[in-house]
């Protein structure tokens, strides 16, 4: 017997995204499975919806994901939307079910972290010292300081470029202005977070050649997220990448003694960032695979 599909409603939406969600159940009316549908109306990521299914192991292979996911797949497209995207873990069940109903694999990041305990202290702070001729380190916490606000702003396009393969997420798509910038900052702050940036300026004309984010629990203890660290195309080769990141690490290590770890992500088609990730220590923990089906 086809399991019941029962449409739910979910609270989780916020003024820039909202989500559907489905509830499988046997004959006996026994929750097996259920899905997500994130609808994004952010400039650039409206025509796209993420999906995440589960279904428990005693009732996978009996249609239950094949169910849910026909409902999502109707709902992705009554919105209008052009393609549906799912991340599983790299080995897991979710690879051949996605496989096997149409959805091609389009980005792989590795995921690693930091063992903030075993850190050389002593070479990360040698890297985070090397001179760079013509720039400076600049650093804040929380909302970046007004009179580096609007560069701050411009620098975000450092990231436009970051290799994303064929994942379809819209990066670069949008405006990262002053008001933006700021109203990032403020709802890491709000959640009870705290935000610590690492900046390179370039001495020539005190504009920022890039940045390197961190987002710390508010109790200091358990991991850290690194939240993105970029090089505007201009400045590249000189090992500003490199030296922001250590200088974000020393930090780290310095003010939140409590702290466990740190953790980041990369796509695998972006070699620099895993060699500026290796150099300092990071170890893989485990690959995410992003899976999309053209609707």
């Amino acid at each position: 017997m086809p399991p019941r599909i029962t449409p739910l409603t979910d609270p989780d939406s916020s003024p820039s995204s909202r989500r559907l969600a489905w509830l499988a159940s046997d004959a006996d009316g026994v929750p097996v499975g259920s899905a997500f549908l994130r609808l994004s109306d952010k400039e650039g990521q409206d025509h796209r919806a993420e999906l995440e299914i589960t279904v428990h192991p005693a009732n996978r292979r009996t249609g239950v994901g094949g169910a849910l996911l026909g409902a999502a797949r109707t709902a992705a497209r009554g919105e209008g939307r052009r393609s549906l995207v799912a991340q599983v873990t790299a080995g897991s069940p979710g690879e051949p079910f996605l496989t096997a109903h149409g959805f091609r694999p389009v980005l792989a990041l590795t995921f690693a972290r930091l063992p903030l305990p075993e850190l050389d202290l002593e070479a990360v702070t040698e890297i985070a010292g090397r001179p760079h001729p013509g720039y400076a380190l600049v650093s804040w916490d929380g909302v970046v300081p007004d009179e580096l606000a609007r560069t701050f702003a411009d620098s975000r396009r450092a990231m436009d470029d970051m290799p994303m393969e064929d994942s379809d997420h819209g990066v670069g798509v949008g405006v990262w202005d002053v008001e933006r910038v700021v109203a990032v900052a403020e709802a890491v702050l709000e959640r009870g977070d705290a935000l610590h940036t690492v900046a390179v300026v370039d001495r020539s004309d005190g504009s920022l050649a890039g940045f390197s984010e961190l987002v710390v629990p508010g109790d200091g203890r358990g991991d850290a997220q690194h939240y993105g660290t970029g090089v505007l195309p201009e400045h590249r080769g000189h090992g500003l990448g490199l030296w922001m990141k250590a200088e974000s690490v020393r930090g780290a290590r310095l003010r939140y003694p409590e702290l466990s770890g740190l953790l980041t992500d990369t796509a695998d088609g972006n070699a620099h960032m895993i060699g500026i990730n290796d150099a300092l220590g990071y170890r893989p923990t485990h690959r995410e695979l992003e899976y999309r089906l053209d609707l």
